[in-house]
C-alpha cells in the first residue's frame, strides 16, 4: 500500500501521497512564498528506463498539481560516461511520456559557481587536498561502527591546498594523484560525513565544456547546490538518498552562510524505488547488454527503457496508469511485471485497432466458393469506440487460419474448426469443414470447407448459432510479415538480488522471431506508433525495422490475457 491519506472536499474523494503531503504542508506554512518548483535530475549515461518515469511522473506531476515549475536538469559531472546521444534521448522520452519543462540546465552550468563555492571551503578551512590512493582514503573511513583515521593532509595550510586545488585543474595533474575532501567529521556514523572527496581529476573531453576543465564535482558536491542554484523547493529523490540528505543540507547550509542568506533553502524528500520482476534497472548493466550484444540496442523491446516500452507498443498513458496504481512510498518493493502488462492491456484495448492477422498459418480453401472471385467484408476498428470507424477486407476462396484452430479428430469441448462441424469466419460467413490434405509425414497442409452463402451478416442465415468464431485473411490478398514474440529478459524474478553473474540470469529464450505470417492488407497503411490488436492473438506495433528489412516487421506488445502466472522460465 501506497503511503497517502485522503481528502475530502464535497462530493470528490482524492488521495494525496506523502510527498504531496509534505508540499501541501510547506504551501499552508507559507515556505518559499507560495512558490513550487522540482526537477528532473537525470545523469546523461544511459537511456531512461521505468524507473526513471516513476520519478518523472512525481516531478513534473507534482509541479503541474501545485502550478509550479519543473526543471529538467542534465547531472552531467562525469565527462567518461556521458554523451548528447543520451542527452536527446531523454529529451525524447519525457515529451512522449507527455510532460513539458520549465528550463533545461545542465549541473555543467554550474561548474564555474561549484568551482568558487570549493575554494570558499578551503578558505574557511572545511576543505584539504588529498594526495592518498584512492584505497588508502577507503580503508582510513573506518565503518558504520568504527570511526575513521583523519588524512595526514586534513591540516595542510590554506595556501598549499589553494595551490594545489588550481593544479588539480591543469592538463599536466595526473588522474588519481589527488582530490580535494570537505573537511567534517571522520568519527560520524553517518559515513558519507567522513570527509567526502568533493573533486577529482578527469581528463576526458566534457560534452559540453570540452576541455576546459579538467577537475569535476562528485554528485554530493553538484547536486543540492544545483537545487540551490535554480531555486528549486523540492528536491524528490529515491530512497538511497536518504543517508545523503544531512550532506545534502550541511552544503546547502554553507553557501546560504556564504550568500549571507536565511530565507531559502530547499527541501529533499525521499520515496521508493520501482523495481519489476524478471527486470534489472542497473544502467551499468543495462549497457553492458548493448555493448555485448546481447539486446539490440537500449531500445531492444526486451528492455526496462521507456524507448524500448515504445518500441514494443506500450503507450505513454499505460505506464502513467501503472506508476499511478503502485504509488509512492517509503520502503522498497518488487512490483509484478503483470501489473505492468495489465496496465497496458486495459489502455490498448480501448485505443487499438482490430486487424486480422495469422502468425501461425495453414492454408483453408471454400470449395464451394467461385475461383477468382473476391468481396469486401466490413471490419469495425475499435468495438469499444465507434468513432473509430470501419474499414474493409477482403474475402476470398482460399485463406489463412491459425494452424491451432484446427483439429482433424477434436474433443467434445474444441470449438473451433475440425472435420464435420461448423463455425464462423469473423466478418464473413459460417463454413463447415469437410477434410483435409496431408503430406507425406502426415502434416496438415491444407483444410477444406464449404461456406453457407446466406450466412453472411444482414441475411437470413446469418442468426444460426455456432460455438467458435476464426480470424482470418485471404490468401490471395494480404501482406507477408515477420512477428518478433517477446519473453521475460531473465530466468530469476529479483535479478537484483542474486549473487551470480547476471549473463548467468539471461532468460536464451526471451525473442522469438516468426517470419511466415500473413495480415491483412489494411495494415499495410499503419506506421509505427498505431497500436493495433491482431484479432484473438494479442496487441502489436509495428517496428521501425521494417523500412530496413523491406517487409513488415510487428512487436507483440502484450498478449489478450495475463500470461506471467501460467508459466514458469527454466
Amino acid at each position: 500500500m501506497a503511503d497517502t491519506k485522503e481528502i475530502i472536499t464535497g462530493e470528490e474523494k482524492k488521495s494525496l501521497s506523502f510527498v504531496e503531503q509534505f508540499v501541501e504542508e510547506d504551501l499552508a506554512e507559507g515556505k518559499n512564498g507560495g512558490r513550487i518548483q522540482t526537477r528532473f535530475p537525470p545523469e546523461p549515461n544511459g537511456y531512461l528506463h521505468i524507473g526513471h518515469a516513476k520519478a518523472i511522473c512525481m516531478d513534473f506531476g507534482v509541479a503541474e498539481k501545485y502550478n509550479g515549475v519543473c526543471n529538467l536538469r542534465f547531472d552531467d559531472t562525469n565527462p567518461t560516461k556521458e554523451n548528447t546521444e543520451y542527452v536527446e534521448n531523454i529529451l525524447n522520452d519525457i515529451k512522449w511520456l507527455g510532460f513539458k519543462w520549465g528550463n533545461i540546465y545542465y549541473a555543467s552550468d554550474y561548474f564555474d559557481k561549484l568551482w568558487d563555492f570549493a575554494k570558499w571551503l578551503i578558505i574557511k578551512g572545511r576543505a584539504y587536498i588529498d594526495e592518498q590512493t584512492s584505497e588508502q582514503i577507503a580503508a582510513q573511513k573506518g565503518t558504520p561502527t568504527t570511526p575513521g583515521t583523519p588524512s595526514p593532509y586534513r591540516e595542510r595550510p590554506v595556501e598549499e591546498n589553494m595551490r594545489l586545488f588550481e593544479k588539480m585543474n591543469t592538463p599536466e595533474a595526473e588522474e588519481g594523484s589527488m582530490v580535494l575532501r570537505a573537511k567534517l567529521d571522520m568519527a560520524n556514523p553517518n559515513m558519507h560525513f567522513r570527509d567526502p572527496i568533493i573533486y577529482r581529476i578527469i581528463h576526458t573531453s566534457h560534452h559540453r565544456t570540452g576541455t576546459k576543465w579538467h577537475a569535476y564535482p562528485m554528485y554530493d558536491f553538484a547536486h543540492g547546490q544545483s537545487d540551490y542554484f535554480e531555486g528549486v523547493t523540492h528536491s524528490i529523490c529515491t530512497l538511497e538518498f536518504v543517508p545523503h540528505r544531512p550532506l545534502y543540507d550541511l552544503f546547502v547550509d554553507y553557501l546560504c552562510e556564504k550568500d549571507g542568506q536565511n530565507s531559502y533553502r530547499p527541501r529533499q524528500i525521499e520515496f521508493n524505488r520501482l523495481n519489476l520482476t524478471y527486470t534489472m534497472m542497473s544502467k551499468r548493466k543495462l549497457l553492458a547488454l548493448v555493448e555485448e550484444g546481447k539486446v539490440n540496442g537500449w531500445d531492444d523491446p526486451r528492455m526496462p527503457t521507456i524507448s524500448g516500452m515504445r518500441r514494443r507498443g506500450y503507450s505513454p498513458e499505460s505506464i502513467r496508469n501503472f506508476i499511478d496504481s503502485i504509488g509512492y512510498t517509503k520502503f522498497d518493493a518488487l512490483n509484478d511485471m503483470a501489473l505492468l502488462e495489465a496496465a497496458v492491456r486495459t489502455d490498448l484495448n480501448k485505443r487499438a485497432t482490430r486487424v486480422s492477422a495469422v502468425i501461425n498459418p495453414v492454408k483453408l480453401v471454400i470449395t464451394n466458393y467461385p475461383e477468382g472471385e473476391t468481396e469486401e467484408m466490413e471490419a469495425v476498428n475499435n468495438p469499444e469506440n465507434e468513432t473509430d470507424g470501419t474499414h474493409t477486407i477482403t474475402f476470398s476462396r482460399n485463406l489463412w487460419i491459425e494452424r491451432d484452430d484446427f483439429m482433424e479428430d477434436a474433443p467434445k469441448k474444441f470449438f473451433r474448426l475440425s472435420v464435420g462441424k461448423e463455425v464462423r469466419l469473423k466478418n464473413a460467413y459460417i463454413i463447415k469443414c469437410t477434410g483435409c490434405v496431408k503430406d507425406t509425414e502426415g502434416n496438415i497442409t491444407e483444410i477444406h470447407a464449404e461456406y453457407d452463402p446466406i450466412s453472411k451478416s444482414g441475411m437470413e442465415g446469418a442468426n444460426r448459432k455456432v460455438k467458435g468464431t476464426l480470424h482470418w485473411v485471404s490468401a490471395d490478398s494480404c501482406l507477408k510479415a515477420e512477428v518478433r514474440v517477446y519473453d521475460r529478459l531473465f530466468t530469476v524474478e529479483n535479478p537484483s538480488a542474486d549473487e551470480r553473474d547476471f549473463h548467468e540470469l539471461l532468460n536464451p529464450d526471451s525473442l522469438k522471431t516468426l517470419d511466415t505470417c500473413y495480415v491483412e492488407n489494411y495494415v499495410g497503411e499503419k506506421r509505427p506508433g498505431d497500436y493495433l490488436q491482431f484479432q484473438r492473438i494479442g496487441y502489436f506495433m509495428l517496428d521501425p525495422d521494417t523500412d530496413k528489412k523491406g517487409h513488415l516487421v510487428f512487436n507483440k506488445t502484450v498478449g489478450l490475457k495475463d500470461a506471467w502466472a501460467k508459466k514458469s522460465v527454466k
